[in-house]
């Protein structure tokens, strides 16, 4: 049986071993920020959690099934202090811990983001001692503890959504010692009563910069969010706000994905069938493949994020080997079929031809030599949000 004790040098342990890990991978560059791991105790915000079993289930869906120290002890404290992320949620359900049961399939809603992701957050926030953060999305509490750990609990701000999320995170933080700002709030709009803030985080992603976010950082303060879309396509951007209220930043690079913030989720799309049934029957020959923004590379997780800019509205699903795109604003669809001789065959209707949009950017960024995201711009101001590049087209964001 594992005592209290037990429990605490084990994990003190292991957080030691996450420590140099992360340390070795280039993370943890600031002494601060490892001092901050190495005293944060991650189990106690993550009480349990779902891991993917190795194997589907008959259907094809992923099976996850939940641990917890009652359930596998060993195998709960290990994962913890794993740079894993841990899924804590799925369609927005609260899960019963103390009863928790296998999960088949389920869109993930809440999670314990990997130690490595969120300690390169804050730092390519450029946080510092004396800064002001708000957090957006604090899921467990974990991410936030350590910039309480960092800068101190009372130049930290963290809201939520979930008011369950955040009263177990407020359970976790408070047990620890933590006493940050914490608020029900919708990321979107942010948190004007602790406003200005010299650094936001978001750990959530957005299809645009929520003005709200520009309105309370203060001028030379900067933003990190991770702008997502309906094609899962995404991109990290660090803006820095200027005096007259615009800003202006680079994509970074890697491939980093967060869920959407609730507001921006996509919407249900129904049968793809019932959207493609009216198409007409000519097609013809597809001058890019969808396997350009599809494949498992990081350039086609780039893609997909500047081909989302030239139809935001819409979303890809595969029936069998035929790719549907569904665009549920306009109306539009457009269907690409493989004919077996190497090519794609395209059908498309509606008021905006979805795969000419896409194939305009694709055949844009071949022609600027595909640029890397570092070299494009995000600019944000009353006329809009666009990205801008010296070889391609201005690419403009969705509405916020």
């Amino acid at each position: 049986m594992t005592t209290p004790v037990d429990l605490e040098t084990d994990a003190a342990r292991l957080r030691g071993a996450m420590a140099e890990e992360l340390a070795a991978r280039g993370f943890l560059d600031d002494p601060a920020w490892r001092a901050a791991v190495e005293t944060v105790p991650r189990h106690r915000f993550v009480p349990g959690y779902y891991l993917p079993a190795d194997e589907r289930d008959g259907r094809g869906l992923t099976v996850w099934q939940p641990v917890t120290a009652a359930l596998d002890h060993g195998r709960w404290l290990a994962a913890a202090y794993s740079d894993t992320t841990l899924i804590t949620q799925f369609d927005g359900d609260e899960p019963d811990w103390k009863n928790p049961a296998e999960r088949h399939g389920g869109a993930p809603t809440s999670s314990s983001t990997l130690p490595s992701l969120v300690v390169r957050m804050w730092a390519d926030a450029d946080v510092r001692e004396g800064h002001t953060v708000l957090e957006i999305g604090t899921g467990t509490g974990y991410s936030t503890a350590l910039a309480c750990a960092r800068l101190g609990s009372a130049c930290v701000t963290s809201i939520e959504v979930d008011p369950h999320r955040l009263e177990r995170a407020a359970s976790g933080l408070h047990g620890c010692g933590y006493t940050p700002t914490l608020a029900v709030a919708d990321g979107l709009y942010g948190y004007w009563p602790e406003a200005p803030f010299d650094r936001i985080v978001a750990a959530c992603s957005f299809r645009a910069v929520p003005p709200a976010l520009v309105g309370q950082t203060r001028p030379g303060g900067k933003i990190l969010l991770t702008l997502s879309g309906w094609l899962y396509g995404y991109a990290r951007v660090l803006l820095t706000v200027a005096e007259d209220g615009t800003a202006e930043g680079h994509l970074l690079g890697g491939t980093v994905s967060f869920m959407s913030a609730r507001a921006h989720a996509a919407p249900a799309i129904g049968n793809p069938g019932h959207w493609t049934a009216g198409l007409p029957g000519r097609s013809r020959v597809a001058r890019h493949g969808p396997e350009r923004i599809t494949d498992a590379t990081e350039e086609a997780f780039q893609l997909r994020f500047l081909v989302q800019t030239a139809v935001p509205d819409a979303q890809l699903t595969t029936v069998g080997d035929v790719l549907h795109l569904v665009d549920v604003v306009s109306g539009s669809a457009a269907t690409l079929t493989p004919d077996g001789d190497g090519d794609w065959q395209v059908r498309e209707g509606g008021p905006v031809p979805l795969w000419q949009n896409v194939e305009r950017v694709l055949d844009a960024y071949d022609s600027a030599g595909r640029p890397g995201p570092e070299t494009f711009t995000l600019c944000v101001h009353e006329g809009g949000q666009h990205l801008r590049h010296a070889r391609l087209p201005c690419l403009p964001l969705p509405s916020p």
